[in-house]
Order: structure tokens, then sequence, then C-alpha cells
């Protein structure tokens, strides 16, 4: 049984495990049937992105899709991989997609739940030349422990460098990581090709499928 996400906690709603199968990549190391040119890394702000694309040497312009808009699969910012990748989601209440730094989700005051029936996926493949939009990516979710976020973000936020650090409160980065949890289950049972790290040192952990009753 999935477990869902509380208000309260950034517990995983679903169990994983370290891949076995892994190739090394510029000294991280990543699963061993994804190509260099399909990886996009996603996560929570202070996650590790900026520092991970670096590390790779891959395209330091930062993207952006929306979850909830059709055909975002076909988006020209993903036609440049690696690349860090920042995702929009479907909220309750919103009608349009919301980053987790935009203004108007971080002024709520109750951090509205992401609306998992609004996210679309990419078909799958029916035809010969059609194209594999589930293979097309690999998704990677850096998402570190909540504690060691909050840590790097409060000290980034002595640098003004980042205006999302600024009045930064425990909550909030726990609903920044509970909504990329829920984003990356919901992608994962979907069909697309998605895996976690804790830290950009870390190793890729893959997704357990739990067993049915």
């Amino acid at each position: 049984m999935i477990r869902l996400l509380t208000e309260q906690t950034t517990e995983m709603p679903f169990e994983t495990t370290p891949l076995e199968d892994i190739q090394i990549i510029k000294g991280v190391s990543f699963p061993a049937h994804m190509t260099f040119r399909q990886l996009l890394i996603t996560g929570p702000p202070g996650s590790g992105k900026t520092t991970m694309i670096c590390k790779l040497g891959g395209w330091s312009e930062e993207g952006y899709i929306d979850l909830s808009m059709n055909r975002w699969w076909a988006a020209q910012s993903l036609s440049l991989r690696p690349r860090e990748i920042h995702l929009g989601f479907p909220f309750v209440g919103h009608e349009k997609g919301l980053a987790v730094f935009d203004k108007e989700w971080l002024e709520s005051d109750v951090k509205p739940a992401i609306d998992l029936e609004r996210i679309k996926t990419p078909p799958e493949k029916r035809f010969f030349f059609s194209v594999n939009w589930h293979k097309r990516y690999v998704f990677e979710f850096l998402l570190p422990p909540a504690d060691l976020l909050l840590e790097r973000r409060l000290e980034r936020s002595k640098r003004g460098t980042h205006h999302v650090d600024e009045d930064l409160e425990q909550k909030t980065i726990d609903a920044q990581i509970r909504v990329y949890k829920q984003a990356a289950l919901f992608m994962h049972q979907h069909g697309l090709s998605v895996y976690l790290r804790e830290d950009t040192n870390g190793v890729p952990l893959q997704i357990i499928e739990p067993e049915s009753e």
C-alpha cells in the first residue's frame, strides 16, 4: 500500500533501493541503461541541481516545464540535455501551474495540495516510427533530507544570491520536498524513467513498486 504524505511529514510515500547496475559518468554514478543525453535533473530549490549540471558539463541555462500543459514532453526547453529543469505543478485551487518557488505558492498560509489528476503524461509508443517519449528522458529527482536542505539554504541566504531563500521556514522546505516526492511517484507509475538521489554525490535510487494485495 502506498502511503500518502501528510501536511506534517516529508516521509517517502514509497520505498527505494540503491541501483546495482550503474555506470560512472564524469565521476558520478548513474543507471547503466541511461545515455548522457537523456538526463534531466530536477528538485526543490537548493537541492544541488546547478552543482550537478556544472559537474557534468551540461547545459547551465535553467529550463522550465509545466506538467499540467498538453505535450510538455515536446517542449523546446527539453531539447538540450543534460539540463536542470524546474517543474511547474497543478495545485488545487489554482488554474495555472506553479513552481514551488513562485510568489503565489510561497505566500500561501496553507500550501495548496498538488492536483495529480491534472498532470499530463506522454502516450506510449504505438507505431514503429512514432517517438517513444517514455524512453526519451530520464528524470533525476535530487531530494536531500529536509534538515540538510534547510541548513544549506540558510547558509546560502547569507550571500543574498537567491530571493527564494528569504524568510525561509522549515515548513516551506517540508512542503516543497513533499510536492516533488509525490510528482516523482506519479511520473514513475505512468511509465517515465525516474530515479532519485539524496545528494549530488549519492547513489541513484529506484522506486520499489508496492506489492499488490
